[in-house]
């Protein structure tokens, strides 16, 4: 499985303009992604995706983040970095971020404008835990942990029986290297933990509310007591 390319478009799971796709597209389009090439996207566990993803040969990773910095970027994504955005017009219409991250939290659904609330967008995350061949990965690990994570990424590689053809100390590098995240169009910050500056009390005690332990059941939190 050398490695020729960077796949420039994720497999989406909603349309640009709001709406799920259907499964044969999103399975079409996983297909498509040619040999050695990484692909990336927004793709449920479902038994078709996972199906495909898991088979012989290939490597998988699936790597989510802490719910409260993903709420943030989506907000800062949406109202400021992508007007095609579906959530953008309604977001601009509310006074103010602590009004937008409430949205964000709660999910909406009026009026032809449908979100799903921050407990049911991580109900996916819970699928593809327990997928075998899937190597799964908290985004503060490759941040903060950047070379225990990378090492796992190049284990994962060579459980296909697939041999790097250079030192692992080489490989390394060349990962570090290829790690470049400002040249994603999503990208605002890079940073982890930044919740803490958004999130009022009214806010947390929302979160709580609408997604009862799921940072428990992430690993982000022991308890409810944040």
């Amino acid at each position: 499985m050398p490695y020729r390319y960077v796949d420039a478009e994720p497999v989406r799971t909603i349309q640009a303009g709001g709406g799920r796709r259907e499964a044969d597209e999103i399975l079409a389009d996983l297909r498509r992604i040619p040999r050695g090439v990484i692909g990336w996207g927004y793709v449920d566990a479902t038994p078709e995706n996972a199906s495909f993803l898991t088979s012989a040969g290939r490597v998988n990773y699936f790597i989510y983040r802490d719910p409260r910095d993903m709420l943030v970027s989506q907000v800062f994504f949406a109202t400021d970095m992508h007007e095609e955005h579906g959530m953008h017009e309604h977001y601009k219409s509310l006074p103010d971020f602590g009004e937008r991250l409430k949205v964000a939290i709660t999910g909406i659904d009026q009026a032809g404008l449908k979100m799903v609330s921050v407990k049911e967008r991580y109900e996916g995350v819970f699928q593809w835990f327990g997928q075998r061949n899937v190597l799964c990965l908290r985004f503060e690990d490759l941040i903060n942990n950047r070379d225990a994570a990378l090492h796992s990424m190049l284990d994962e590689v060579e459980k296909t029986g697939y041999q790097i053809p250079m030192p692992r100390a080489e490989a390394m590098s060349v990962l570090v290297e290829a790690i470049q995240p400002r040249k994603s169009h999503t990208f605002r910050s890079g940073k982890t933990g930044g919740w803490v500056d958004h999130f009022g009390e009214e806010h947390k005690k929302l979160f709580k509310d609408v997604a009862g332990d799921l940072l428990v059941r992430l690993g982000y939190e022991k308890d409810n007591d944040w």
